[in-house]
């Protein structure tokens, strides 16, 4: 091929381009303005969204995810703007088919990444936990460090750091011991079959009446519960003025302590386990016919 016609035909085709950047230099400066002032818009509406639904909701996480949003939605439109003002509407139709096949895509790929934020949406609402809270979740429990909008975090009274998807937190139930702002202690005792019960009742509640952290408005209570194997098994209700982990476990070894005292101070006692073994029941050997093998030292 002769080159003379190669160098003409690629000097057409720059002439051409530059004609076409020149008409369309007016569409690029214009598309330029509207995307410096777009963007300013939009970080003003962002800020001016943070404010407004600051004053209608105080959860921070989902004030952000929101004015977020809106930020997005205005970068979306002016992108789309600029794009028409260049004349590239054929690009714009391929971006929206393209996002939305891309979108379709993604929320396949996502979908637990999308079910957790969208449960941390609903959390954010309906608040069953906040930070602070002394909360059970399936088998962790403990305080929570954060709820954010993919999972919450709960720090374990064994410190260890659990972070888990809010799509377990929001499907299954939450045991929160800090909404009452109280708890209740449950501790189980055996007396033995010959003890006085009436007794057994007063000198249990005196023993745990003066533990400081127990609620003045709450009642012990003292309940038996069944005849067990070797003892009488009761129960002492204890409420406390506090969800706190550490005053629970404090208040539960107070009681304890309290009550072996009493019961030694006054002669109950907390039967060790006992197996009776009947011997002559029917198609059984009497004791005196039960062999006694001893064994014999070996020399």
């Amino acid at each position: 091929m002769d080159i003379n016609k190669i160098t003409l035909l690629i000097t057409e085709k720059l002439s051409d381009w530059a004609e076409a950047l020149v008409k369309l230099l007016p569409n690029i400066v214009m598309a330029a303005i509207v995307l410096v002032i777009g963007l300013y818009i939009a970080k003003f509406v962002r800020r001016i969204t943070i404010k407004l639904t600051g004053k209608i909701s105080r959860n921070i996480t989902l004030n952000n995810l929101f004015s977020s949003v809106v930020y997005f939605v205005f970068i979306g439109i002016i992108i789309f703007t600029v794009l028409t003002i260049l004349k590239l509407d054929k690009a714009v139709t391929s971006i929206l088919a393209g996002a939305g096949i891309l979108g379709l895509a993604l929320a396949f790929a996502f979908q637990d990444i999308a079910s957790n934020f969208m449960s941390g949406i609903f959390i954010s609402f309906r608040k069953p936990l906040k930070v602070g809270d002394i909360v059970q979740i399936k088998d962790y429990m403990g305080k929570v460090k954060s709820v954010n909008l993919r999972d919450t975090v709960v720090e374990t009274f064994q410190g260890k750091t659990v972070i888990i998807p809010n799509k377990e937190v929001f499907q299954n139930p939450i045991e929160n011991y800090t909404i009452l702002q109280k708890r209740r202690f449950d501790l189980s005792v055996g007396v033995s079959y010959g003890d006085d019960l009436e007794k057994v009742r007063e000198i249990t509640l005196n023993a745990v009446s003066d533990i400081a952290e127990l609620s003045k408005e709450d009642k012990i209570n003292v309940f038996f519960n069944e005849f067990g194997d070797s003892s009488i098994n009761l129960s002492v209700r204890m409420w406390i003025n506090t969800p706190e982990q550490s005053v629970y476990n404090k208040v539960g070894s107070e009681a304890i302590i309290k009550i072996k005292k009493a019961y030694d101070a006054n002669d109950i006692m907390i039967p060790f386990p006992i197996r009776t073994l009947d011997f002559g029941i029917k198609g059984g050997t009497t004791l005196n016919e039960m062999p006694i093998n001893i064994a014999k030292e070996v020399e």
